[in-house]
């Protein structure tokens, strides 16, 4: 029987992949335009970056369904396209993959506004909308769904009950954090400190807790971030930061951590105990490729890879 998520990173830390978002703007990707979309109309492209990560050694592919929900394509004007983008999204991982072992991580990204009484989106257009899509994504047969760059525990905790009643195997809550002006403490935008989310996480029914993305988490604080989830929790760790500090260069946000530099604070992030590590904005399939040299030597070859 093929193994789990749960049971793989019980045995070992597992690789995860890079940003897709920047991939797909080197690809061609305009501004404005919707990079979901790319997996029903530009399949081959969506497959090639995903692949460049599996050949650099990735574990664990994120599905290109971050607006993959059907209030944030319907700001493209595409939430007729629902089903058919997040179908296609795990054929296209899947088909990365090829004959290599590996695992789908459906991803499930914020659907872009504010719930009532912040905003003006009622919480029950948002409840059908995570509900729709993660029952999408599990029918089309994720090994898990990754409610990713959340920033509100409300939003949050909606989309971990739509992964749960969709049947998914494995919950994935992952936060995006900012770090203080003054570099000393991580919170979200809504304020919610890395033990408060682990906590509510933990409570909530996830199954693996993770960060990624958020203005100035790298590396380093990845593992500072990290470290408060296990005191707080019992969950394993997921952890998946940029690739440095963006700079502005035009009309362009440019992240300028080559694959060497990143993957200098990996050591220091493996310490801190996650048991999936990847990264997110500004990486690249090099990245990758760094990260897996440096847990092979680690722990050795995987055997099943």
């Amino acid at each position: 029987m093929r193994e789990t998520l749960l049971e793989a990173i019980a045995n070992r830390v597992l690789l995860g992949d890079g940003a897709m978002g920047t991939q797909l703007q080197q690809a061609g990707l305009e501004p404005g335009q919707c990079g979901e979309m790319w997996n029903v109309e530009q399949p081959d492209r969506v497959r090639a970056i995903q692949r460049g990560y599996v050949e650099a050694g990735s574990d664990c592919l994120i599905t290109n369904t971050f607006n993959g929900c059907r209030i944030a394509l319907d700001r493209y004007g595409q939430a007729n396209n629902t089903a058919a983008v997040n179908r296609a999204a795990v054929r296209i991982a899947r088909e990365a993959f090829g004959d290599r072992i590996g695992f789908i991580l459906g991803d499930m990204g914020p659907f872009g506004g504010m719930m009532e009484p912040l905003g003006d989106i009622p919480a029950s257009r948002v409840r059908d909308a995570y509900h729709e899509q993660a029952g999408l994504l599990v029918d089309a047969g994720v090994d898990a769904i990754i409610i990713e760059t959340q920033t509100s525990l409300d939003e949050l905790g909606i989309g971990i009950e739509a992964a749960r009643r969709a049947g998914a195997a494995c919950v994935i809550g992952s936060m995006a954090f900012d770090i203080a002006p003054d570099g000393t403490a991580a919170r979200t935008m809504m304020g919610t400190a890395p033990a408060q989310a682990a906590q509510f996480m933990q409570e909530a029914g996830v199954d693996i807790i993770g960060l990624n993305c958020g203005t100035g988490v790298d590396i380093h604080w990845a593992a500072i971030i990290v470290e408060a989830y296990r005191a707080a929790c019992t969950l394993p760790t997921m952890a998946q930061p940029n690739a440095g500090q963006p700079v502005l260069e035009g009309a362009a946000i440019v992240y300028r951590q080559t694959p060497t530099e990143m993957a200098a604070g990996l050591p220091r992030l493996l310490a801190a105990g996650p048991r999936i590590v990847g990264a997110c904005c500004g990486s690249t399939p090099d990245h990758i490729r760094r990260f897996r040299a440096i847990l092979d030597a680690q722990n050795g070859p995987c055997p099943v890879r």
